[in-house]
């Protein structure tokens, strides 16, 4: 029986440049960072000879996600694209934020693709828009307005 979401975990080609985006643009704070290789590991993810580094990132509320570079297995290979939102499986990330408006010019300056500028919600209670990250995983960033 499930007491509590964990965290939420994303597959990234290169940590560096994903850590720019989660934590120095969008200002969660790193938690624990580890490389793993070995037994354990491969039976928990299922790929022989893995080797992974994982980061958690902290939100001020003390959820967490947790970024995994791997390096061996068939992502390191995979294209980056910008996915759709109607994509099966884990479609999106969302966060709630401060001044969506200025992340959003923020992240249009640093060259981030924004699905649109931030909408305000037909309810007129929150603003929200969809970016995408540096492996195009799509982010969603909601400010409450009302």
């Amino acid at each position: 029986m499930i007491l509590s979401t964990r965290h939420t975990g994303l597959v990234v080609r290169d940590m560096e440049k994903s850590l720019i985006f989660y934590r120095d643009i969008l200002g969660l704070s790193v938690l624990k960072q580890m490389k793993e290789t070995g037994p354990y590991i491969e039976r928990v993810v299922g790929i022989p000879d893995v080797t992974l580094e994982w980061i958690k990132l902290q939100a001020p509320d003390g959820s967490l996600v947790e970024l995994i570079q791997y390096f061996s297995g068939s992502g390191a290979q995979q294209e980056i694209e910008d996915f759709p939102s109607d994509r099966i499986g884990c479609s999106h990330i969302a966060f709630t934020v401060k001044d969506v408006d200025q992340l959003y010019r923020t992240l249009i300056k640093k060259g981030y693709y924004c699905n649109s500028a931030p909408q305000i919600s037909p309810d007129g209670s929150v603003e929200v828009m969809y970016c995408h990250d540096p492996d195009g995983i799509i982010v969603e960033l909601v400010e409450d307005v009302a």
